[in-house]
């Protein structure tokens, strides 16, 4: 097992993340990040992005609407993508109805469903106001 060395500039992009409940894109972290270290590339902040998902940090959101969402949080939630701004929410399921999809899908499938990972799309409460 590699041991990972400690990076001023990953530990930031973590703690922006951390701390916005927006979902932001890569651009949006490096606009961010950019403030605190003024040298960072945006290859930097990809490659920071994609390391911290893959060690379970973060969570990588993929998105139709042209490029990936990150989110701090990373426990067991649902997102809702706006259909019309490409907003990334998250949505609130008890314990008991992600169980219980769980259990539908494997009534359906001839062999065993664990967990699953499922993004819901609509439209958000502002661009729901505007129509």
């Amino acid at each position: 097992m590699t041991i990972l060395k400690y990076s001023r500039q990953r530990a930031s992009i973590k703690e922006y993340l951390l701390e916005t409940h927006e979902h932001p894109t890569a651009d949006t972290v490096y606009l961010h990040v950019k403030k605190e270290f003024p040298n960072i590339s945006l290859g930097t902040v990809y490659r920071n992005l994609n390391l911290l998902a893959d060690m379970g940090d973060v969570q990588k959101i993929p998105t139709p609407y042209g490029g990936d969402r990150f989110d701090g949080r990373t426990d067991f939630h649902y997102h809702v993508i706006c259909n019309c701004c490409g907003n990334v929410s998250d949505l609130e399921l008890s314990p008991e109805h992600i169980a219980e999809i769980n259990q539908l899908a494997n009534r359906h499938f001839n062999g065993q469903v664990n967990s699953h990972f499922m993004i819901f799309s609509g439209l958000c409460p502002h661009c729901l106001e505007r129509k």
